[in-house]
């Protein structure tokens, strides 16, 4: 058991933001405490290889999903394993790395809960589903500025892969603990140049983890910048937590706090006065910014994954 690992899985379909709230999570539980994998490096091809075979990387024959699953298990329990990596720059494979799991470890991309066999690997299962509109602006900016596509290439690759998304990246919101979804308070925000600090989010929290008593915390008032309440998804009953993109520091501080009292580690990132990277978003003109909904999002997953950690002591 003293080598026992925790682990976070966080998946979501291309550019939903899952690198973002994993930067932030990573510093509050300690860069040298995690150990981050990309399921995206298991891709059975190369870009050129996919584009002549007509596949997309979404697609789980396009994807090593039994390698995934072995290194998955092996990460868990402590040993080291000898990683694929691909890079997303160039759309090729580089040599593989030696990677020694850390106390934490942290799998996003796009596949991670594909298989079961991979969902019980995993301590803490998170789903990003953002508003498809603003995922595709996301992607946009990502694949234009940062991986060498034009943007009618961009959208062309989202027409095409619309249906892997619905029948492989979708449904494994079911099988997650937490679904973050950050959206914007009016349709005109979910632009290109908007500013994603103001963003909302809505989590559902599933009652497959135990999270922290939030009902005589929060306000039901749907006119409250943060607020909790009961609705579905996907046909089964869940709270939703709810903070919107314009809440002060002060409105969020009782929920701050409350994470922070219960498990001690978090104390230093509970002031979100600007001095850490957990929040932080850069703005369209490489400005810095500061966003109390995905700080809050990032405090409330690291503060599971630490509880997760406490049970194996």
């Amino acid at each position: 058991m003293s080598q026992r690992r925790v682990m976070l899985g966080i998946v979501g379909d291309s550019a939903a933001g899952k690198t973002t709230l994993t930067k932030g999570i990573a510093q509050v539980l300690g860069a040298e405490n995690v150990t981050v994998i990309c399921t995206d490096d298991y891709h059975k091809y190369d870009r050129q290889q996919r584009k002549d075979i007509g596949i997309s990387a979404l697609h789980p024959d396009c994807n090593y999903l039994d390698i995934i699953q072995q290194h998955l298990s092996l990460l868990r329990s402590g040993q080291p394993i000898l990683k694929p990596i691909y890079s997303h720059s160039h759309g090729t494979f580089q040599a593989p790395e030696y990677i020694k799991p850390a106390q934490f470890v942290i799998v996003e991309g796009l596949l991670g809960f594909a298989t079961r066999g991979s969902q019980d690997c995993f301590d803490v299962k998170v789903y990003l589903a953002p508003p498809e509109e603003l995922r595709y602006n996301w992607k946009i900016k990502r694949d234009t500025m940062k991986r060498g596509y034009n943007e009618a290439d961009v959208l062309e690759q989202l027409k095409q892969r619309e249906s892997d998304s619905e029948a492989f990246i979708r449904p494994q919101r079911a099988s997650s603990d937490i679904v973050v979804s950050f959206y914007p308070s009016a349709p005109e925000t979910a632009n290109p140049t908007g500013d994603n600090s103001h963003l909302n989010v809505r989590l559902v929290l599933r009652p497959t983890i135990p999270h922290p008593e939030l009902a005589d915390l929060l306000s039901a008032d749907p006119n409250s910048a943060v607020r909790l309440g009961l609705d579905r998804d996907m046909g089964k009953p869940v709270d939703v937590l709810e903070i919107d993109g314009n809440a002060t520091q002060e409105q969020v501080t009782s929920l701050e706090h409350l994470l922070c009292q219960e498990v001690p580690h978090l104390g230093s990132f509970c002031s979100l006065d600007g001095t850490s990277q957990v929040g932080k978003l850069v703005g369209t003109t490489g400005e810095i910014l500061q966003s109390y909904p995905l700080a809050l999002t990032q405090l409330l997953i690291a503060y599971h994954v630490l509880k997760a950690a406490n049970n194996y002591q």
